[in-house]
């Protein structure tokens, strides 16, 4: 293998390792927590209901979307914002997730693994390399 093949999957494992914690944890809060939990608990921080459903759509949709390799550059700069609040969310917990109420370790984790998703693209296996799909995407995007 050369080192650009080598940073290519290098590229691939990040993206889904990203885009799978983020869709676990969006349907960790539909079938676990439940979506009225999910809505509690974000009123429980001072939090709109608006703001638990845009967190389990952006998880769910934008995980997929970076997992599949799709406009993986623009969903994990979306994503971002969305991994801020859960470092805010932790932040009063303590370092180690596994505290009471989880630290704020893993969420600064995944901002750092949305940056680097961002800088590096997709990599290989991405569904936006396949032809057909290729031609929608405005070039400013691919990645």
């Amino acid at each position: 293998m050369t080192q650009q093949t080598n940073s290519n999957y290098g590229a691939l494992l990040t993206r889904l390792s990203l885009g799978s914690i983020l869709v676990s944890h969006g349907l960790l809060k539909v079938l676990v927590f439940t979506i009225p939990g999910t809505v509690g608990y974000f009123a429980s921080l001072g939090l709109p209901a608006s703001a638990a459903y845009l967190t389990i759509f952006a998880e769910i949709i934008g995980g997929t979307a970076i997992l599949l390799g799709l406009y993986t550059r623009l969903a994990s700069l979306l994503s971002i914002p969305l991994l801020l609040g859960a470092l805010w969310a932790h932040a009063n917990n303590g370092w180690v997730f596994s505290s009471e109420g989880g630290g704020w370790e893993f969420p600064l984790l995944l901002v750092l693994l949305a940056v680097v998703v961002a800088l590096q693209g997709s990599g290989p296996f991405a569904l936006r390399k396949l032809p057909l799909i290729d031609g929608f995407i405005p070039q400013s995007l691919k990645a």
